[in-house]
């Protein structure tokens, strides 16, 4: 069962963009996400749908309370797992949306200027095989640490094929680099995924991925930002519902990176 509160439109000329976030259990994030996101669209009129994946808490009273939200309140039928609840979650967002483009976001995600949509829509503009524009990396990461993280995967990777082939137990080798935009902050091109008859949850995988695969088959674009331009513009606490909501120790890394991030908003 799925409830809608559906807020008075705006006065203005609305944005040829809607955006699309989940929430599940995460009242600090998600307020402060809403929150800077607000303030950074201005007077802009932009839809902004947010489904609530049955918190039951104060998050869910706290989107209740907002009268600029399209809130969509999502009851499972029957236990799911947390990524597929959140693909079924956009797919809702999805069939309702009436604009050309989609931009997914996290609840975790902290838009401080949103000259970054800017520039996505342009390179969404650009021509009409492009289905989204986003980014491969979900965290900010200097290029040293990316470099690293490179090299240690890129060993685990071909240790592994080499296990492989001399027919020896081991884990099946994952690709030590990234090929899939991340959902955190990704547009998407509502009319080529209707088009192609497509959503977020096709398959028991990460949404958009399967979608992702299938659109490149088909020939259509991807357009990937650079990680070090992209996190001039927002911040991300990585897992940030899987670290609030789990419980993670203090000294875990997704911990502190959050930490990490609030205090930095809350200096601006």
């Amino acid at each position: 069962m799925n409830t809608e509160h559906t807020p008075v439109s705006g006065e203005g000329r609305l944005a040829d963009f809607s955006i699309a976030l989940v929430n599940y259990k995460t009242h600090e994030v998600t307020s402060l996400c809403l929150d800077l996101l607000k303030k950074a669209l201005g007077d802009s009129v932009v839809p902004v749908w947010v489904v609530d994946n049955n918190s039951a808490d104060e998050s869910t009273e706290y989107l209740k309370s907002l009268d600029w939200i399209n809130l969509i309140e999502r009851k499972a039928e029957a236990p799911e797992k947390g990524f597929m609840a959140h693909g079924r979650a956009l797919d809702l967002i999805l069939e309702r949306v009436q604009t050309p483009y989609l931009l997914l976001m996290h609840t975790d995600t902290l838009i401080y200027d949103v000259d970054i949509l800017r520039q996505m829509l342009a390179h969404m503009r650009t021509g009409d095989r492009v289905a989204a524009v986003g980014c491969l990396e979900q965290v900010r990461r200097t290029r040293l640490e990316t470099a690293w993280r490179i090299f240690i995967r890129a060993t685990k990777y071909y240790y592994r094929r080499a296990k492989v082939a001399l027919g020896l137990d081991t884990r099946e080798p994952r690709l030590f680099y990234e090929i899939y935009l991340k959902s955190f902050c990704t547009l998407w091109n509502v009319d080529i995924i209707r088009q192609q008859a497509l959503s977020f949850a096709m398959t028991e995988r990460i949404p958009g991925y399967e979608m992702q695969d299938r659109l490149k088959a088909a020939g259509y674009r991807f357009v990937a930002i650079p990680p070090q331009h992209m996190f001039e513009y927002l911040d991300h606490v990585e897992a940030g519902t899987v670290s609030l909501v789990n419980g993670l120790g203090k000294d875990h890394k997704r911990v502190k990176n959050y930490q990490r991030i609030m205090a930095r908003v809350k200096a601006k």
